[in-house]
């Protein structure tokens, strides 16, 4: 079932309002009661709780103090700020045409100084080839977006990667080895993707690994997911994608990219893989 804005957005709140109600629980507090140490009308726990009334950030912060739980105030209240940003449809995002797309993620580039990101199916759009990003943006275009400016977004994109030769920023790429045959765009613009890949991954500060297939491991597949630093997680959806700013969720995918990267191989293992991949191509 696709997930619209408004229910993603909805479903963050309840799991907000339900986060609030574990720390009162935790500290034997009554709904009443807390109200009574916050200063607030009796209702007013009852109308966070249930999701009906929106909490302030001071009222999670004088909630949490109540209940002695001032260490949690912090991730709640940037759970709070995420509520309304966190879920962003392709459709709203790229409803001026993919070129303000590719604009509008720059700034978040810029200001990161580790990046890292896994995907299992296409590479990553810092790896891309021009052809490769062409052939990407062109099916993109086809299935969801009405203005066709192609072109344009795949000039920003190839901009855009001239980040990586920034030395001040670290990049890390986990990738399954079923991304080195996609076929995007037939075997000429494969193989000029792959041999790219070998030479991007040769960069001083860029780590490239390869989880292979078949391979015995110990972390599962995830979707599409990006880091900026420590401080953000992107992860993309089919109906749209998920800032993820709430520092304990932000840890879970920083883990989970640890646990990626020991699955993985590296340096000339990885670039062997590729090798194959190009050999498979003749």
């Amino acid at each position: 079932m696709r997930t619209s804005r408004s229910s993603s957005v909805q479903q963050a709140r309840k799991a907000l309002a339900e986060r609030l109600k574990e720390v009162r629980k935790d500290s034997g507090l009554t709904g009443p009661a807390l109200a009574l140490a916050c200063g607030w009308s009796k209702s007013k726990c009852s109308r966070i709780e249930n999701a009906i009334t929106a909490p302030s950030e001071q009222d999670i912060r004088d909630w949490c103090r109540a209940c002695g739980a001032d260490d949690q105030a912090a991730d709640l209240v940037a759970s709070l700020r995420s509520v309304e940003t966190m879920f962003t449809e392709w459709r709203r995002m790229e409803r001026s045409g993919l070129k303000r797309a590719q604009e509008m993620v720059l700034p978040l580039y810029e200001r990161t100084a580790r990046f890292r990101a896994y995907t299992p199916g296409i590479l990553h759009g810092l790896l891309q080839t021009r052809d490769y990003t062409r052939s990407v943006l062109q099916a993109t275009q086809r299935r969801r977006v009405a203005v066709d400016d192609v072109e344009e977004a795949v000039q920003v994109r190839m901009e855009r990667q001239e980040i990586l030769r920034d030395h001040g920023k670290t990049f890390a790429f986990i990738i399954e080895e079923a991304c080195l045959y996609h076929g995007l765009g037939g075997a000429e613009v494969a193989a000029g993707q792959l041999t790219h890949l070998i030479a991007v991954a040769s960069l001083a500060n860029v780590s490239l690994g390869i989880v292979p297939r078949g391979y015995l491991r110990h972390s599962m597949h995830v979707e599409a997911f990006s880091l900026y630093d420590s401080s953000q997680a992107n992860v993309e959806l089919v109906s749209g994608y998920l800032q993820i700013t709430q520092p304990s969720e932000v840890a879970m995918y920083i883990s989970r990219f640890g646990e990626l990267s020991t699955d993985a191989v590296h340096g000339a293992a990885a670039r062997t893989l590729i090798s194959e991949a190009i050999d498979s191509l003749e």
